[in-house]
């Protein structure tokens, strides 16, 4: 199995990490007196010696829910070997404790983008139909391309041209 997964259950995150000689651990430097810091997974033999502090598991779990995250872990590589790979995640961002699908997760998040956006374009749509011309259009029509630029600027040729005629009273 080469794919991760999220988990948030103490002991199967203890048992993952255990089977894999990993011990909890937090970044040296990022704490306070009662604060560990950033959390981290050591693994024997690994470059974490350096940078990383030992902690108790009591202590790991309690910044683990604080921070209410999520353990994205896999169990073996592609090649069917035992897989160290691991990485800490917001659980809301991987849906790890609401029980919906990834699919669902980008739907529900997908649609907060469309709507956000939605709610930004009733105003300038609002001005082009009343007639006025915004930057904000000209921009926008220019950032479509080379072509709608050009479409945009012979519009606004053709328009002054007919304004210019009725000024002056010549036909065509």
């Amino acid at each position: 199995m080469a794919s991760a997964q999220a988990v948030t259950d103490h002991d199967q995150i203890r048992d993952w990490a255990e089977a894999r000689g990993a011990r909890p651990s937090c970044v040296k430097g990022t704490g306070g007196k009662t604060d560990p810091g950033m959390i981290r997974l050591d693994f024997a033999g690994y470059s974490g010696e350096e940078s990383l502090q030992e902690i108790s598991w009591d202590e790991w779990f309690q910044q683990f829910d604080e921070n209410n995250l999520a353990l994205l872990i896999q169990e073996e590589t592609r090649g069917g070997q035992k897989s160290n790979f691991n990485k800490l995640v917001s659980r809301e961002a991987k849906g790890a404790t609401s029980g919906r699908s990834r699919k669902e997760a980008a739907a529900s998040k997908a649609g907060g983008a469309r709507k956000q956006a939605a709610r930004k374009r009733p105003g300038v749509v609002r001005k082009q139909a009343a007639g006025k011309r915004t930057g904000g259009a000209r921009k926008q029509a220019a950032s479509k391309g080379a072509g709608g630029a050009r479409k945009q600027a012979a519009s606004k040729a053709a328009g002054s041209r007919r304004t210019a005629r009725k000024k002056t009273g010549a036909r065509k």
